[in-house]
């Protein structure tokens, strides 16, 4: 381990979301930093007209069930402690 703390800016990582229970969740789910803002990355595994397999992306707020009215946050995806990498 270094001396230096790890700087996620501008990363993100996906893993397989093993609790899918329908076809509209996503295959992938995770977290990206983009400009010092933490937010969710969801992703699905789709096949374009011409048959090649794609990534299809969506990024929403960490904060977003609060912005809806919640009244708490989304468990966390996964432990941003260390280098996922």
């Amino acid at each position: 381990m270094s001396d230096r703390e790890y700087d996620n800016t501008n990363r993100g990582v996906l893993f397989k979301n093993e609790d899918k229970q329908s076809e509209r969740h996503a295959d992938y789910r995770g977290n990206i930093n983009i400009d010092g803002k933490e937010f969710w990355l969801d992703a699905w595994i789709k096949k374009s007209k011409a048959g090649k397999n794609f990534m299809s992306l969506s990024v929403k707020p960490k904060m977003a069930r609060e912005h809806r009215g919640a009244t708490d946050n989304p468990p966390p995806r996964y432990s941003n402690d260390r280098d996922p990498f």
